[in-house]
């Protein structure tokens, strides 16, 4: 009987550490999300690119060409 009963404290240990490391995972996520679409924001666009002297503007580049 007392085995049985060992058992059973085993087995809501293992369960409470699986949703504990479910908990931390998703808190994990939700951190990461936030900063991922701030990211996106910081984006260059074609004319802080043409600022920054990095690209050449379109109107140059056709007269260069010819």
């Amino acid at each position: 009987m007392a085995r049985r009963s060992k058992m059973s404290v085993q087995k809501r240990l293992r369960e409470r550490k699986k949703a504990e490391k479910a908990a931390i995972k998703r808190e994990e996520r939700a951190q990461r999300e936030p900063s991922a679409e701030g990211a996106a924001d910081q984006v260059a666009t074609q004319a802080d690119l043409e600022g920054y002297g990095l690209v050449v503007p379109e109107d140059e580049e056709e007269e260069q060409e010819a």
